[in-house]
């Protein structure tokens, strides 16, 4: 990938995290860059395209780090679906935490039409089946359940830490992830 359409994609992935996505400009985007918007264009054919693939390196970045911290922390499926909440609390309470890119686009694109609200609703439906393969490898049976449990909780935590830094839902979050983990039934 050439040095420009990372830069590009670097600052409007900073810019899109810090002001909104429709309240950046391709104009702020190119002069933040220090590039032109005939530069821009010559890699993505517009500002849509370039929302989605902000929002799909996101995605694959933090499915990387999750899996790989995962792996890292322990062999044992039963381990890593209570690990899972650890490492989204580290996440959550790092300084560089600006949210679920996948909640903000799709509140700020409401049209399920929309091919970044679709994306959006990609991401999610990937996360949560993320989640029901450890939970499934863990043993329980009704895995898929569990997933959106977990999920709720997750996505709601990240929200609350977004509108209020230190809010503290993380911790409950992971208190009541425990409790669901714990009683799950499990395939005999």
């Amino acid at each position: 990938m050439s040095a420009l359409r990372e830069k590009i994609l670097h600052v409007a992935t900073d810019l899109f995290h810090s002001r909104g996505i429709n309240s950046t400009g391709v104009d702020t985007i190119v002069a933040v860059a220090g590039t032109t918007k005939m530069t821009l264009y010559k890699y993505f054919r517009s500002k849509e395209d370039l929302i989605l693939e902000v929002l799909q390196k996101g995605h694959e970045d933090f499915q990387a780090w999750l899996n790989e911290n995962l792996n890292r922390s322990s062999k044992h499926p039963a381990e890593k679906i209570q690990k899972l909440l650890d490492f989204i609390e580290e996440w959550v309470t790092s300084p560089d935490f600006r949210g679920m890119a996948f909640i903000k686009a799709s509140a700020e694109f409401p049209n399920e039409e929309s091919p970044v609200h679709k994306l959006s609703a990609e991401h999610a439906k990937e996360f949560r089946t993320y989640i029901a393969s450890l939970a499934s490898e863990a043993g329980i049976s009704d895995s898929d359940g569990l997933a959106l449990q977990l999920s709720l909780l997750i996505e709601g935590s990240m929200q609350a830490e977004q509108m209020k830094r230190g809010s503290g839902a993380i911790k409950y979050a992971k208190k009541a992830a425990k409790i669901l983990i714990d009683t799950a039934p499990r395939k005999h």
